[in-house]
């Protein structure tokens, strides 16, 4: 059964089992809708762990099985809109030959692709890691801006406003590095939350930004005893799983401090459920 896309679907909003368990890779769930979106497939289910491009993190990939595995569809993107989280992708062939589709309402059950995911969830969490290290290398002028977490094309960043000294750049460049890889070495845990406006700005050392609805009830991700930050995205569960760290460059332009960073091959067995 496949729907073609006129709008958005009118459904219930998709639950987010990531917000509670960032590293579980398999759940099941219910079909509600199977979407062509000018040629493009779409599944939207009840509850999802697949994480939708979003917060400067790319998107999930993996697969959506059926119980009895004679029907799987790949899942190359995943995104929301109004609420729902939309699984783009394709059916695979059967041992058939031909392709299946889901029904209404099927139960399924849903796979991260893992090394994609810890590769993103350890560069989203260095990137808050160098919010700590701006603080602790006494850069608490600089206000945090955006992120950007991906693996691919440029170097991951985050940026702030705020110019850090010409003079300055390469020896706040090494002494960044040498904290963060500090703390990676000590080791702290990583905590999310879902909290009502004012225990977040609590969290948040007494302020969230303007975004953030005074009626809503923001997600505060924090490492350690250090004030949290409002994030949606995945992450390790301890930062020693980020493994080490290289802030490869800083560039100030128009008033604004890119920090740019990676995080190089890591072996570490990490806190992800099969």
């Amino acid at each position: 059964m496949v729907e073609s896309a006129g709008g958005a679907p009118d459904l219930p909003a998709t639950q987010l089992g990531y917000f509670d368990d960032m590293w579980q890779l398999q759940a099941s769930a219910h079909v509600l809708s199977v979407l062509v979106e000018e040629s493009k497939i779409a599944i939207i289910v009840d509850c999802t762990i697949l994480y939708p491009q979003g917060g400067g993190q790319p998107s999930d990939k993996g697969f959506i099985l059926s119980i009895d595995e004679q029907t799987r569809f790949r899942v190359e993107d995943v995104r929301t809109r109004d609420g729902l989280v939309y699984h783009y992708g394709f059916f695979e062939a059967s041992d058939l030959g031909n392709s299946s589709t889901f029904q209404i309402g099927q139960e399924v059950i849903l796979y991260v692709d893992k090394s994609r995911r810890q590769l993103n969830s350890r560069l989203h969490t260095a990137g808050h890691l160098i919010d700590v290290c701006i603080e602790n290398i006494g850069l608490s002028s600089l206000q945090p801006g955006k992120g950007h977490h991906f693996p691919d094309g440029c170097s991951p960043f985050v940026e702030y406003k705020g110019a850090v000294p010409a003079s300055d750049i390469e020896s706040r460049r090494a002494a960044l590095e040498a904290e963060a890889n500090r703390l990676v070495a000590a080791g702290s845990t990583v905590q999310a939350a879902v909290c009502s406006y004012e225990e977040a700005r609590n969290r948040c050392g007494g302020q969230l930004p303007d975004y953030i609805a005074k009626d809503s009830k923001p997600r505060i991700v924090s490492i350690g005893s250090s004030f949290g930050c409002p994030c949606g995205g995945t992450h390790v569960k301890d930062i020693s799983e980020i493994g080490s760290m290289k802030v490869s460059q800083i560039r100030v332009k128009k008033g604004l401090t890119k920090v740019s960073y990676n995080v190089l091959p890591f072996e570490y067995p990490m806190h992800f459920e099969n």
